[in-house]
C-alpha cells in the first residue's frame, strides 16, 4: 500500500528562527539548555484494524428474524476473472466469532486462507456465487452482481435461506429485481424476499458480512491461481485480474487471454479486440 506524501518543510519556521536570533539576550546559557532539553513527542502509534461484531445480527434476531445473512462481493473492480459473492448465514446463538476475523481487504493472503476452515465451520450455511467474465461483459455489472448473488443464494439448503441480510455498500443487490426471468437461477424460490439492511464498511463492521467477504476472496482467489498456469505471462496467480503492470505489458505482446473482461476501456485499441 502505498504511504502518503510528506509535506515540505514550512519556511516560515526558519524565518521565525532567524528573527529569534537577531532578538537574543545575553542569557544565551538558559536559551542553550531549554532548547537541549526538549524531549521530542513520542511517535503515533498505529491503530489496530476494526473488530466487527454481531451487532447488526442481534438487532435483526431481536426483531423477530430467525436466520440473517451476511454478504459481500470481490472481484467487482478486477479486470479479469469472475465478479464472487460470497453469503454466510448465522441462526442465533452463533459460536464465538473466529479470531482473527476481518475484512478480508486487510488482510495478507496466508491470514485469509488460515482463516477460510474455522470461518466456514463457524457459519450455520455458507455459500459462494460466480458471474464469468463473459456475463459481465453481456450483462454488465449491476446485472452480474445480481445473477452471482442469486446463484449464491441457489447453493444454500432451501430450510436455510435467510429471512434477513446484510449486505455492504448502500446498493441492494440482493432484493430480487423486477426483471427475475433474468437472474433466476435453479432452486431459488421466485418469491423469496428477505429483509435487506444496506451498511456502509459492513465487512470491517458486520462480522457475518466479514466473513462472507473471506469466504468469497479465499475461493476467487483460488480460482484464478488454478487458472494462472494457462496464461503464465500474466502472473493471475500473484495479481488475482487486478490491474497491475505485469499484465498490462502481457495484453500488448500476447492479445487477449479468456478471462479479461473485453468491454472494459483497457482493452480499447488493441487490434485484436
Amino acid at each position: 500500500m502505498t504511504r502518503p506524501d510528506k509535506g515540505t518543510t514550512d519556511n516560515s519556521e526558519q524565518t521565525e528562527q532567524s528573527v529569534c536570533d537577531e532578538m537574543q539576550t545575553s542569557d544565551r546559557g538558559r536559551q542553550t539548555t531549554a532548547t537541549t532539553n526538549v524531549v521530542p513527542a513520542p511517535a503515533a502509534r498505529r491503530r489496530k484494524p476494526p473488530r466487527p461484531s454481531l451487532t447488526w445480527e442481534k438487532r435483526l434476531w431481536a426483531e423477530g428474524h430467525r436466520l440473517v445473512a451476511g454478504v459481500d462481493e470481490v472481484g467487482r473492480g478486477a479486470w479479469a476473472g469472475p465478479l464472487t459473492v460470497g453469503v454466510v448465514v448465522l441462526a442465533p446463538p452463533p459460536c464465538r466469532i473466529p479470531s482473527g476475523l476481518r475484512d478480508s481487504k486487510l488482510l495478507v493472503e496466508e491470514v485469509r486462507e488460515r482463516l477460510f476452515a474455522p470461518v466456514s465451520r463457524w457459519c450455520t450455511s455458507w455459500a459462494v456465487g460466480h458471474a464469468g467474465p463473459e456475463e459481465c461483459d453481456g450483462l454488465g455489472m449491476t446485472a452480474s452482481l445480481r445473477l452471482a448473488t442469486r446463484r449464491a443464494f441457489a447453493l444454500l439448503p432451501p430450510d436455510l435461506l435467510p429471512d434477513a441480510v446484510v449486505l455492504d455498500g448502500n446498493f441492494d443487490y440482493v432484493t430480487p429485481a423486477a426483471e427475475p426471468s433474468l437472474f433466476a437461477e435453479p432452486g431459488t424460490p421466485s418469491d423469496w424476499t428477505p429483509t435487506v439492511q444496506t451498511v456502509v464498511k459492513a465487512d470491517a463492521k458486520c462480522s457475518s458480512v466479514a466473513a462472507a467477504s473471506v469466504l468469497a476472496k479465499v475461493t476467487r482467489d483460488r480460482i484464478m491461481r488454478a487458472d494462472a498456469g494457462f496464461y503464465p505471462a500474466f502472473e493471475f496467480d500473484r495479481n488475482k485480474g487486478y490491474p497491475s503492470p505485469t499484465p498490462k505489458r502481457a495484453l500488448c505482446g500476447y492479445g487477449l487471454p479468456a478471462l479479461p473482461r473485453r468491454s472494459w476501456v483497457y482493452v480499447d485499441g488493441l487490434p485484436w479486440r
